[in-house]
C-alpha cells in the first residue's frame, strides 16, 4: 500500500466513525488504515494514536449530540421539550451507535476542548431541565438521571436485551413518562 495523496486528520476522523458505527464502537489504527488504503504507520501522520483518534469521536460524538439535543428542543418546553429531547437522544443512538458510545467516558481533567463539548451538553440540558423548577446541583442529578434512564434503555437495546416480544417504542416512552412525571410531582 503506497501514501494515499489527499490523507488528512478528517479523513483518517470520517473513516474512524464510519468503523465505530459499523461495528457498534470496535476500533484499530489497522481497521482504519485498511479502510484508507494506507499501512497503518502512516496514520501517525495525522492522528497521534488510537488514544487520539477515540478523543476525537468524542469530540465529534459530543458536538453532533448537542446538536440533536438543541434540535429536539426547539419551540418546546418542559415536559415536552424532555420527551422530544429523550425520543430525539434514542434515534440518534441507534444511528451512530460508535460514535455514541464514543461519547460516554468522562473527559480528562486536562482535555479543555473535549470537556467544554462535554459541558455544552449539560449545559443545553440544563437549560431544559430549568423551566421545571431545576437549578445547580438539583439539575445535575436530574441530568443525571435522565441519561443513566436513556443509556440504559439504549444500551439494553442495543445488545438485544428486550427478549419480550412486547412494543421497545412503547416501553421506552413509557419509562420517559415515568421519569418526567416523577421530576415535576
Amino acid at each position: 500500500m503506497s501514501r494515499r495523496v489527499g490523507l488528512d486528520r478528517a479523513a483518517v476522523v470520517k473513516a474512524a466513525v464510519e468503523l465505530v458505527d459499523e461495528s457498534r464502537g470496535e476500533l484499530s489504527l489497522g481497521d482504519v488504515a485498511r479502510r484508507l488504503g494506507v499501512r497503518t504507520p502512516s496514520l501517525y501522520n495525522h492522528v497521534g494514536g488510537l488514544d487520539d483518534l477515540r478523543r476525537e469521536l468524542a469530540l465529534l460524538g459530543m458536538r453532533e449530540l448537542t446538536g440533536v439535543i438543541l434540535r429536539a428542543a426547539a419551540g418546546r418546553a418542559g415536559i415536552d421539550a424532555l420527551s422530544a429531547v429523550a425520543h430525539a437522544y434514542r434515534d440518534w443512538a441507534r444511528a451512530r451507535p460508535g460514535l455514541y458510545m464514543a461519547t460516554q467516558r468522562a473527559p480528562g481533567a486536562g482535555d479543555e476542548e473535549l470537556n467544554a463539548a462535554a459541558l455544552e451538553v449539560v449545559n443545553v440540558l440544563a437549560a431544559i431541565f430549568e423551566p421545571l423548577g431545576f437549578s445547580g446541583d438539583d439539575a445535575i442529578h436530574a441530568i443525571r438521571g435522565f441519561r443513566s434512564l436513556l443509556h440504559g434503555f439504549v444500551a439494553l437495546e442495543a445488545a438485544g436485551g428486550f427478549g419480550i416480544p412486547l412494543d421497545l417504542d412503547t416501553s421506552f416512552q413509557r419509562a420517559v413518562q415515568a421519569y418526567v412525571r416523577g421530576l415535576v410531582a
